[in-house]
């Protein structure tokens, strides 16, 4: 143990390379993106104790598994020889996939010109020493790299560093609650078993499920995102840090991440056209797999319980739109334009979600209002929304913009509203590919109103069947017309 913080605390020595210098040297293919580069600074960080417990979640192909179970175990092992290392994953083939490409770096002259006291047995010698498929001895120390099936059993002493690297193979392994009950189950009865007070423990995988093993740890133990680089130097040991790349940027830069809103991860390999089509053909998918942000469907408000037409009703009473302001940079500008039929019911016709500053959005609304031949135009006004209402107006003068204060609990409003609206509001048939963020936030609302992010679509719709069902109502007689 004391072998183990000596190499910690001298881990700064300039003869030690950074864990992105020893990548791109073993790997010399290798071309890190800035993504890359911030994700090895994490990981080393990890790598010589700063960090204790880390979390990393990333779309698929992007590079976690390169990083976090292969160069790293080798970078762990050359830090520190004496040091005991396990990798795990869905499958114990996967896992000794991981460990034997370990092992073929620790053989190369190119790791040799880094850590010349690391070295693994080649060939029958020395015969005293271990090197499987799954279990490699480091010669003449006490480490050793040991890999795992999920499920597996683990036989020997103490475990200094754990990675579990993609615990479920798919979606349909996420969504079985046997497989997830089991995975938690193995995961506390054996991964937590074979810690002491100075293992690290690294968690990194492509979400799937909002109740998989992430989950589970973000609702038990405590979790701080991680988005500035002195976080690395103070964290405590026995809180997680969680590291997210979405592959769609969302919300504003950061140290970490500095990319803007809607920029992608990997532009020259997954770029932002790529990407758009994936979530156009599933976007409750793509929230979870690309971007991070799973929800269960028992746990949704609407889920994909929202009806569709493929036509307009003949019979058409009123024309209108329903407008709410972003409240900060992070969250959306909500437009939606609708159609009431003779019978009430509520049919959406068009749709401004977006990002974008008021400069953009206003000309964008104005536009959307003129195509769909609306009337007459509400916009909140809690967030710049009387000057955002009057840029309109101007910009679409044929139409009648009012704007009135919203004092009413968000929450409240929407919860209590959430039955009528699925019952009296119908969206275009093919409203998922034409509105992909639209469509994934509001089929991944949850009824636990703190868990979401963006409340700005669901606010939206309470809105407009307020205004349409609750006509008697006093919560928006407090409308005023430019």
């Amino acid at each position: 143990m004391n072998r183990q913080k000596e190499i910690v605390s001298g881990a700064e020595s300039p003869a030690i390379p950074s864990l992105l210098r020893f990548a791109t040297g073993v790997y010399p293919f290798l071309e890190p993106e800035g993504f890359h580069r911030a994700y090895y600074r994490v990981l080393e960080a990890f790598a010589k104790g700063r960090v204790r417990r880390l979390i990393v979640t990333m779309p698929p192909q992007h590079g976690k598994s390169v990083g976090a179970s292969t160069l790293l175990p080798a970078y762990l092992l050359g830090l520190d020889p004496d040091r005991r290392i396990a990798i795990a994953s869905y499958s114990a083939s996967l896992a000794s996939r991981f460990n034997r490409r370990v092992q073929r770096i620790i053989d190369s002259p190119e790791y040799a010109a880094f850590f010349p006291g690391t070295t693994i047995k080649r060939g029958a010698k020395p015969a005293e020493y271990l090197r499987t498929a799954d279990e490699v001895e480091v010669i003449g120390r006490r480490g050793a790299l040991l890999s795992v099936g999920r499920e597996g059993a683990l036989t020997g002493n103490r475990v200094d560093c754990f990675v579990l690297d993609d615990l479920y193979k798919d979606a349909m392994e996420a969504n079985s609650p046997v497989v997830r009950e089991n995975c938690w189950e193995w995961y506390t009865s054996v991964v937590r078993t074979r810690l002491h007070n100075y293992s690290g423990e690294l968690i990194v995988f492509t979400r799937w499920h909002e109740e998989d093993l992430i989950g589970v740890l973000c609702r038990r133990e405590p979790v701080g995102m991680l988005t500035r680089w002195e976080q690395l130097d103070d964290w405590p040991a026995e809180r997680w840090l969680h590291l997210n790349f979405e592959a769609l940027k969302c919300g504003a830069p950061s140290e970490i991440d500095p990319r803007q809103p809607g920029e992608a991860l990997w532009e020259k390999l997954h770029g932002v056209a790529l990407l758009e089509s994936k979530r156009r053909l599933d976007p409750l998918r793509f929230e979870c797999m690309y971007q991070g942000r799973p929800a269960a469907r028992e746990g949704l408000l609407y889920g994909d319980g929202f009806a569709v037409y493929d036509e307009l009703p003949r019979e058409i009473v009123r024309r209108a739109n329903y407008t709410d302001t972003a409240d900060t940079g992070d969250d959306y500008l909500c437009s939606l334009c609708y159609a009431v039929d003779a019978d009430g019911m509520i049919y959406v016709t068009d749709a401004v979600y977006s990002r974008e500053p008021m400069e953009r959005t206003e000309g964008m609304v104005a536009e959307m209002l003129r195509r769909a031949e609306v009337r007459a135009a509400l916009i909140e006004s809690n967030n710049g929304g009387r000057g955002f209402a009057r840029a309109v107006q101007r910009l679409a003068p044929g139409v009648r913009v009012g704007w009135f204060h919203q004092t009413d609990n968000k929450e409240a409003r929407i919860l209590s509203h959430a039955a009528t609206l699925l019952h009296c509001v119908r969206f275009p048939r093919d409203w998922a590919q034409r509105w992909p963020e639209l469509y994934a936030h509001l089929g991944g609302y949850r009824r636990r109103f703190r868990a979401n992010r963006w409340h700005d679509a669901p606010d939206v719709l309470t809105g407009i069947v307020e205004q349409e069902t609750d006509a008697r109502s006093s919560r928006i007689r407090r409308i005023r017309f430019l």
